[in-house]
């Protein structure tokens, strides 16, 4: 689309919606910006927008009259509001801010997704292609939106893709699509598990058989993605051996073409720890073998990836306790992987936005692995009631994110490790779980303690 004197809409004030903004007004598009909500409290980036020409509505007005041609919906805003109802029944386009960056990018993209692992298998194989001396971005659902950079040239662009992007979806098309797991989450927005099944799969919707598709083997779900693609298939697998693909037997990563397996790296000169990111290894190294990556290559990077942020992140040591950033974990399943990554006593801080989520099957690991735990925010009532379902008792409440993290530095012993890992999205006391993650380091760090 010649987006020139085009009227378009972006609903969603939010980090894609504002870089979708300035993009918009890049290619002359004339733009209006709807947010739930009033314009005097938006951010002083959409300000400064409005004095570049963007108009503004609230979100939940419908004018009489229609006069966009165009709407970008940000992630975060459902589908259900009446505002884009009413423009999907008068015919105008609604793209996500990943469709719009698709069509004016001429980058291939590589695309991962799953419940969990989605950061650090983006982060690791975006580290492996330039470790290895290519020109990638890594972006999408990690660090800066995608359509704040399609004006630059590169090899490849390397994007996490959560759910609410691929909802908006219609020729989004992946060289490589990753999928790395799925587990119940974003049940408040999709509804079900076979809703939430049918938006993931939307990854693969447009690829051709000279793309490449990256499964996990372990997870059955995801293994039977395989008739939703006719790209070529590759696996990988902690439990078994694969080919084509990649797997570990006996503490080994093997890369397996059908041939002669291709011994990589031990599970030990891993950087990143944990059975969990042994996983995320795999899949990143699957991919960049299906790109031509040497293996050697691939290996010295896999030994020297730090991780990233606020997914199991050490912060610090104090008194002989650990401190352990893990905000990224949103989800059950994502917070059960991080009791699993460690073999010391744990104090666990979990709770936040209710995603409707089912706390039993983590309550019952945590009985097994948590010497205290304490709760908080919305969901706090619901990880009660599973606690006194499994019988377990050794549980705080706090009022506050503050007062959490005193009362674990509390019950916390020398050799023990304080772990924030929620377990739930952060939208009920903090804009995201970035924010989340820093206010720990602060408290941790501090002299608060």
């Amino acid at each position: 689309m010649d987006l020139r004197d085009k009227e378009v809409i972006v609903i969603g004030a939010g980090i894609s919606g504002l870089a979708a903004c300035r993009f918009l007004l890049s290619r002359g598009a004339i733009v209006t910006l709807a947010d739930n909500k009033k314009r005097q409290e938006l951010p002083k980036e959409a300000q400064t927008l409005f004095l570049r020409g963007v108009k503004f509505i609230a979100q939940r007005y419908v004018p009489c009259t229609l006069p966009w041609h165009l709407c970008i919906k940000s992630p975060g805003v459902s589908p259900d509001i009446m505002l884009i109802q009413i423009l999907r029944l008068a015919g105008i386009p609604i793209w996500g801010e990943l469709e719009l960056a698709y069509l004016y990018t001429k980058a291939p993209f590589i695309a991962i997704t799953g419940t969990n692992g989605k950061t650090t298998t983006t982060a690791l194989l975006g580290y492996i292609l330039q470790h290895a001396g290519l020109k990638v971005l890594i972006a999408g659902n990690i660090g800066d939106p995608l359509i704040a950079h399609t004006e630059e040239d590169y090899d490849y662009i390397v994007a996490e893709i959560s759910s609410f992007q691929l909802e908006d979806t219609e020729c989004f098309h992946a060289l490589g699509a990753l999928f790395l797991n799925l587990s119940p989450d974003h049940l408040d927005r999709h509804g079900n598990m076979d809703n939430y099944r049918t938006v993931k799969a939307r990854i693969f919707r447009n690829q051709q058989e000279n793309d490449f598709a990256v499964l996990n083997y372990d997870d059955a779900s995801v293994a039977s993605f395989a008739k939703d693609t006719v790209a070529y298939k590759l696996y990988f697998s902690l439990e078994q051996k694969v080919a084509p693909g990649v797997y570990m037997h006996e503490g080994q990563i093997y890369i397996c073409d059908n041939k002669q397996p291709i011994p990589v790296i031990s599970q030990d000169h891993i950087c990143i720890k944990g059975r969990h990111n042994w996983q995320n290894a795999m899949a990143a190294l699957a991919a960049a073998w299906a790109l031509g990556i040497d293996s050697t290559l691939a290996a010295q990077a896999l030994s020297t990836f730090p991780g990233v942020e606020h997914r199991l992140e050490f912060v610090c040591e104090k008194d002989g306790v650990t401190y352990i950033n893990d905000s990224k974990a949103t989800n059950p399943d994502s917070t059960e992987k991080a009791l699993l990554a460690y073999e010391q006593p744990l104090v666990l801080i979990a709770g936040g936005y209710d995603k409707k989520a089912d706390f039993l099957s983590l309550m019952k690991l945590i009985k097994e692995h948590v010497r205290h735990l304490v709760v908080l925010g919305q969901t706090a009532p619901a990880l009660l009631s599973a606690a006194q379902i499994v019988g377990y008792t050794c549980i705080s409440y706090a009022e506050s994110f503050e007062k959490a993290v005193l009362l674990a530095n509390k019950h916390a012993c020398c050799g023990d490790i304080i772990l924030l890992s929620p377990a739930c999205a952060s939208w009920d006391m903090f804009e995201n779980f970035e924010a989340r993650g820093r206010r720990f380091k602060e408290l941790v760090k501090g002299n608060t303690l």
